[in-house]
């Protein structure tokens, strides 16, 4: 049986980045993230339900978030859900907890203070628009080489 798990949701951050760093220097960012429906009742008016989602991002994204995002700031995010479960230290019940862990995210809306635009814009100029996750083989590449670009062209 095949498993999928990811997540896209556009919203607005409910509160400002909390960083936090690991004993081994991994950045851990968690922030809240406020997502909007708007559907008509039965009786025909509008209505507004607000869903708010906890937020995870691990390493450079969570630095990139941490640094340029504050509260009410649009974001959207890309991510894969985590169902967390830890006994509660103080009435020993158990707790658990879904959450997002984020993978990719992109910068909504306007340019703030200090932040990069929302559109345009790398790395190497400091305007961080779309993070991905890290690659398996540690964010090196190899060039392909041209007997196996050839080969694979399916036409």
């Amino acid at each position: 049986m095949a498993n999928f798990n990811k997540v896209y949701l556009i919203g607005n951050l409910t509160r400002d980045p909390e960083l936090r760093v690991t004993p081994k220097g991994t950045a851990i960012c968690q922030f809240g993230l406020a997502v909007n429906r708007q559907f008509k009742e039965e009786s025909g008016a509008m209505r507004d339900e607000t869903t708010f989602v906890d937020i995870e991002a691990w390493g450079k994204q969570g630095e990139t978030i941490a640094k340029y995002c504050t509260k009410g700031r649009p974001l959207f995010v890309e991510g894969r859900l985590k169902f967390d479960q830890w006994e509660d230290k103080t009435s020993g019940q158990k707790r658990s907890k879904l959450k997002v862990v984020l993978e990719g995210f992109q910068f909504l809306g306007g340019r703030s203070e200090g932040a990069p635009a929302a559109s345009g814009g790398t790395e190497a100029d400091q305007t961080p628009e779309r993070h991905s996750p890290p690659t398996r083989n540690g964010g090196q590449t190899t060039p392909p080489t041209q007997e196996s670009t050839d080969e694979d062209v399916p036409f």
